[in-house]
């Protein structure tokens, strides 16, 4: 065969590779999911090993869910301890807007997020996409881990709120929000997303008792 001819056809061949390339990486969803809760804890109940160990489940239950590096954030405050300042939930998960596993709207901002959000039980999905059972239902599990206040701050420092900021998982307690509530009217303890009331304890079997299962809030800081 001509040198030239050669040349042509290869061209050509390597044209339709990257065309065919182009057209499978097109092929691949992105995920919408901004937003999701866990739809499992990872077995020792409030201890996630701190802040960087939630986080770093979040961005694993993301990853298997095919939402990877989006930097995601656990919902959680610390308080002040040992000399570390106390870490605010709302400052940690970035600017917004978030949706959840299928592209519907919760907040479009952290104000937003704090004062009229469209979180609920048909919105607040997990990874998978996932309804979570909660009030009304045989199983309860619609308390979620927060640590927090109704404004996503930290509880002033003296009675434990966050199970020893996330790394106790037997005595201790922690505030929790209802991923359920109904209504928009935060002031209501039972309405409230990310504050409504505390925990008897640290451990799966404490925190079942109250109505949860040790799930957290997972939001895409960018």
């Amino acid at each position: 065969m001509h040198p030239v001819k050669i040349i042509v056809l290869a061209s050509a061949a390597a044209s339709v590779l990257a065309l065919l390339a182009c057209s499978t990486q097109a092929s691949i969803p992105v995920s919408p999911m901004s937003f999701f809760v866990t739809s499992v804890n990872p077995g020792k109940g409030a201890d996630f090993g701190g802040l960087a160990g939630a986080d770093a489940y979040c961005d694993s239950l993301a990853a298997s869910a095919g939402a990877p590096g989006r930097n995601w954030r656990a919902y959680l405050s610390t308080s002040a301890s040992a000399g570390a300042a106390a870490v605010n939930a709302r400052d940690r998960i970035g600017k917004g807007p978030w949706k959840n596993s299928r592209g519907e709207l919760l907040a479009s901002s952290v104000e937003e997020l704090h004062a009229s959000n469209n979180l609920g039980k048909l919105t607040a999905l997990t990874e998978k996409g996932e309804v979570i059972s909660g009030r009304g239902d045989a199983v309860n599990l619609h308390d979620i881990l927060t640590g927090s206040t109704p404004e996503g701050r930290a509880l002033e420092a003296g009675k434990d709120s966050t199970c020893g900021n996330w790394t106790q998982s037997g005595e201790g307690s922690a505030i929790v929000g209802h991923h359920d509530r109904t209504g928009l009217d935060e002031s209501a303890p039972a309405k409230s997303w990310n504050s409504s009331h505390a925990t008897r304890g640290c451990g799966l079997d404490q925190l079942k008792t109250t109505g949860g299962a040790g799930l957290l809030y997972c939001f895409a800081a960018k």
